[in-house]
């Protein structure tokens, strides 16, 4: 890398004025008794020029590379296996094919395991793929796609929750993880603009003043000089030709502007990437983490028959919603207690927004809501005691639990559920209005539905919720609720109301678009995340306008099919990794060249890359934004 600073690029040329400079002073040591030392005194100062650049674009390089070192500490320590039916912890890199690994919340997948048993067990896959979402994990084949399906989990994903056992399928270079890191590392690093700039330049240089040199050299000949005088010439000419001070001038430039956006939390690894991304025409951006706070949080609510929106800023400046409705404190008693998530310790002075929790990202999101907006859920707990729970299961789609009443003189037992909304639902007979239950009729049922079409349609995870007091007279205090033989009512339910949480945007995102927008950068999302999702989140940025149509909501609004709509009537388009496996060149051409707001949802790491090349074909300067693994194929 030294090497390559001192000796790369416009340093040659300044390399070749310094030996042509030691070279004349040589030339007129052996011809004059008193030479001048003004040849000796500009090939050291050229030297210098070079080493000085250099060892500052090294310093800087070296630096930024020791801090990415930092960042690589990925491989998990130890893993827990079971070999010749003992249990033992090994150090996760002595893990070989076909190892019984146990996994547990908390704990980092050691390699690919293939999962033969699992008990509520969840992964947290948005480094790799971008969901926000944990995923479950269990020994059900689900879908052809190994990223898409359930019986696989991958090499350094984190377990949130439950508990899972899995054989070892691959390690290394073989995982999921370790392909990724193979195909960044296959790239050959493309060339900065400025480079070939410069490059471009030293030839234009080298070319007149060759051409100068040679011109004087023969004309000095010709008025009578000696030839080792016309041949100090020539060198004069030459290095009177190169402009020293360029290369001090642009590593000096770059410095300085690496350094302000140091100030700004932007580590540049590449002193000539400053120059790139100020030629920057195209960003290809990930969402979860990128555009997203990659935090789930509470988004809109429905009961009363209402969609109400709750606050989803990163400084809690944004909607308020009407808290003074009693089915909404029944609401939020069922998200409190039925709910597994905890505040980690010590974080008091932390704004609750962005306290870290233990537990499942949906029931963070309700826990840090509630939090919010009625004050410590930690106290709720405490008043109501938790007698019993069915935890979440993928079979039944919904987690119950039992409580017993902080109202002494209420001798009933409190059931609450939330789960799937349809099959909630399906659990109940009575909803509540204003407070009080009503019989649940059919208009109530299409409200529900309409409200969850709406909800979900916006991207958004829904959950739904109710609850039950149980009769005294057939379950007194005391009672012994048993979930194996579930001797208590899971049906005839009163439900209360729907709750949906996403991953909002950062607040600086949709301005950060809009000025990239007004500056002619074209802005793309890729990211492996939902297409809805995806969607929703592009319009809630400004990557897809508003106004601006996909073909799929032509489609609608026109009430045709879509292979009726002519894509170039779209200006903006969500493409689906699926269609894009099977897509020509030509066909991602035209669609980038066509579509000026794209978005790219469920795309492996392999297209993400193909996408960044696909704009490059088109002679954009492309950036890439992104934070996960399944990012850095298409960052290098």
């Amino acid at each position: 890398k030294f090497c390559r600073q001192l000796f790369g690029g416009f340093s040659i040329l300044l390399w070749i004025g310094a030996i042509l400079c030691f070279l004349a002073y040589g030339i007129q040591v052996a011809l004059d008794d008193e030479p001048s030392n003004d040849n000796l005194y500009l090939g050291i100062v050229l030297a210098g020029v070079v080493i000085i650049t250099g060892c500052f674009s090294y310093y800087q390089e070296a630096k930024s590379s020791r801090i990415m070192d930092s960042f690589k500490n990925m491989v998990p320590q130890q893993a827990l296996v079971i070999r010749e039916g003992e249990k033992m912890e090994i150090n996760a890199e002595a893990v070989v094919t076909g190892d019984l690994v146990e996994v547990k919340g908390g704990d980092r997948i050691p390699a690919d395991l293939r999962i033969i048993s699992s008990n509520s067990c969840k992964v947290d896959n948005s480094s790799l793929t971008g969901e926000s979402e944990p995923q479950t994990r269990s020994p059900e084949f689900t879908h052809e796609n190994p990223l898409e399906t359930k019986n696989i989990a991958f090499f350094s994903t984190n377990c949130v929750e439950g508990t899972a056992r899995g054989v070892v399928i691959f390690t290394g270079d073989r995982t999921v993880m370790g392909r990724i890191a193979t195909l960044a590392s296959g790239l050959e690093v493309g060339r900065t603009p400025i480079s070939m700039e410069i490059e471009h330049f030293i030839h234009i240089i080298t070319g007149v003043a060759v051409f100068l040199g040679v011109s004087f050299f023969v004309l000095s000949l010709i008025l009578g000089y000696t030839w080792l005088e016309a041949v100090i010439f020539l060198i004069g000419i030459i290095v009177a030709n190169v402009p020293e001070g360029l290369l001090a001038t642009v590593t000096v430039c770059l410095t300085l502007t690496a350094k302000r956006m140091a100030r700004k939390n932007c580590l540049v690894k590449n002193l000539e990437a400053v120059e790139t991304l100020g030629s920057t025409s195209t960003i290809c951006s990930d969402k979860t983490g990128t555009l997203t706070q990659n935090r789930m949080t509470v988004a809109h609510m429905w009961f009363d028959n209402e969609i109400h929106e709750a606050d989803t800023t990163e400084d809690q400046s944004g909607a308020a919603f009407d808290k003074t409705s009693p089915t909404w404190a029944a609401l939020a008693h069922i998200a409190a207690l039925c709910n597994r998530a905890v505040f980690k310790a010590g974080q008091e002075n932390i704004s609750i927004s962005k306290r870290e929790t233990a537990g499942d990202a949906s029931e963070s999101a309700l826990l840090k809501c509630i939090e919010l907006s009625s004050g410590s859920v930690k106290h709720i707990r405490e008043k109501n005691p938790k007698l019993n729970e069915i935890p979440f299961n993928s079979t039944n789609k919904y987690q119950l639990s039992i409580h017993t009443q902080e109202d002494l003189s209420d001798q009933r037992h409190l059931l609450v559920m939330k789960g799937a909304p349809e099959r909630i639902l399906d659990r109940c007979s009575r909803i509540l209005i204003h407070g009080k239950e009503e019989p649940l009729e059919e208009d109530m049922k299409e409200a529900f539905q309409n409200a969850y079409l709406e909800l979900g349609g916006l991207g958004e995870r829904v959950l739904g919720f109710c609850h039950q007091y149980l009769s005294e007279t057939d379950y007194p205090r005391g009672y012994k609720f048993d979930t194996d033989t579930v001797n208590f009512p899971t049906s005839e339910l009163c439900f209360v109301g729907l709750m949906s949480m996403i991953d909002p945007p950062r607040a600086a995102v949709p301005d950060a678009v809009g000025k990239c927008r007004s500056a002619g950068i074209k802005v793309i999302m890729v990211t492996g995340d939902h297409p809805i999702t995806a969607k929703a989140i592009a319009k809630g940025v400004g990557i897809i306008s508003e106004g601006n149509e996909t073909i799929e909501d032509l489609a609608q609004r026109l009430n045709i099919p879509i292979e009726h709509v002519n894509p170039r009537d779209a200006k903006a388009c969500v493409i689906h990794g699926a269609e894009l496996k099977d897509m020509s060149r030509e066909h991602l051409d035209e669609i980038l060249g066509n579509h000026t707001e794209i978005v790219f949802a469920r795309t492996s790491p392999q297209q993400k890359l193909i996408i960044v090349e696909g704009c490059q074909r088109q002679g954009a300067i492309v950036a890439v934004t992104g934070d996960g693994v399944n990012d850095s194929p298409a960052l290098k």
